[in-house]
């Protein structure tokens, strides 16, 4: 069974920080590069962080030192780490494999919401 299920979304001030996680299944999560991506109210989907199968990461430049994407085999997760969140950060995020284009691959699960707000 194809599963993507993010969590970990919240409403938190500008300089807050949030972990996500994004359970995925075995199928999914073992063979893929992994990414989070968000969308943002009237915006595309973009993606902001990527890790590879032996943990290699890379970031948009807007969320780089501040995001860190990591992933935990044992447990078939993928993990982002936000910190010094910005009001620009509002969006909701989702987890996806990566296609050879670098959109999601598999149907996407139903997200989770950041809001960043004073």
């Amino acid at each position: 069974q194809v599963q993507l299920v993010e969590s970990g979304g919240g409403l938190v001030q500008p300089g807050g920080s949030l972990r996500l996680s994004c359970v995925a299944s075995r199928s999914i999560f073992s063979n893929n590069v992994m990414g989070w991506y968000r969308q943002a109210p009237g915006k595309q989907r973009e993606l902001v962080a990527r890790i590879s199968l032996r943990g290699s990461t890379d970031y948009d430049d807007s969320v780089k030192g501040r995001f860190t994407i990591s992933r935990d085999s044992a447990k078939n997760t993928v993990y982002l780490q936000m910190n010094s969140l910005k009001f620009e950060d509002t969006a909701v995020y989702y987890c996806n494999a990566l296609s050879p284009s670098g959109k999601g691959f598999y149907p996407w699960g139903q997200g989770t919401q950041v809001t960043v707000s004073s």
